[in-house]
């Protein structure tokens, strides 16, 4: 059965898979203390204390000038190349989650999901640049007001479960919370060429405020029905802060 799902996600300080899974080992610890095996109580608490922390969700400021293309994900940029997607040329920025940054994955820019794939594939270490294609994966296409956009959620040798909260055909908003991989990971972003490439490799990133690349929007599509496209990209991140 395909590990992807798509669940809802009230915004807070922790996502709600923290209390599936930091609960039990929390009480365990109770119990633990009340009948003296204090070291096993210790060290289920402190288990239970990463485990909340792993899956916090704290609020980000998201950045407002049009054309900014946010990272997905909180962590480190291991790789930036050009890449082709579906024959047309492009960049591909990958992002590096470890087990202490914050897991809570976010779009990149605002738009319309017009396509979300699950592949089914191995669990590589995240840091593998085998693991952009061969590991488990959401893959997201994004139609935006500059073009077309990819990013991913990727499985890693721990994460084995990539949780979208998002289906196509929903508009987002640049910045809004759109699922989360489970402990250690990656995420990918492609855009075309015309797009300008913001981060180096090493650079440690925010997800939904730190900009990843700038991709103004086509000159023929810069108004549609007679709004601008920069207030409407100011209006949906606006949405996204509010996510």
């Amino acid at each position: 059965m395909p590990r992807a799902k798509t669940l809802g996600c009230t915004p807070g300080s922790m996502v709600k898979e923290g209390y599936y899974f930091g609960v039990p080992p929390l009480a365990l610890g109770g119990v633990s203390l009340l009948l003296h095996w204090y070291v096993a109580a210790a060290v289920l608490v402190l288990f239970a204390a990463f485990i909340f922390s792993f899956f916090r969700d704290p609020d980000r400021t998201i950045p407002t000038e049009p054309g900014a293309v946010v990272s997905p994900g909180d962590g480190r940029v291991v790789v930036v190349t050009d890449e082709e997607n579906a024959g047309r040329p492009g960049k591909r920025v990958s992002i590096f989650l470890a087990v202490w940054n914050v897991h809570v994955n976010r779009s990149p820019a605002a738009g319309t999901i017009t396509k979300m794939e699950y592949r089914p594939g191995k669990f590589l270490a995240a840091m593998r640049e085998r693991a952009s294609v061969e590991n488990e994966q959401n893959v997201f296409t994004l139609s935006t007001e500059a073009g077309e956009m990819v990013f991913k959620q990727i499985a890693g040798l721990i994460a084995r479960r990539v949780v979208s909260w998002k289906k196509p055909g929903e508009k987002v908003a640049r910045g809004e919370r759109i699922g989360l991989v489970r402990f250690g990971s990656r995420v990918d972003v492609w855009v075309p060429k015309e797009a300008e490439i913001l981060v180096d490799l090493g650079e440690n990133v925010k997800g939904g405020s730190s900009v990843l690349a700038r991709w103004p929007a086509k000159a023929a599509a810069a108004k549609l029905n007679g709004i601008d496209t920069a207030e409407r990209e100011t209006n949906l991140t606006a949405t996204g802060k509010r996510s």
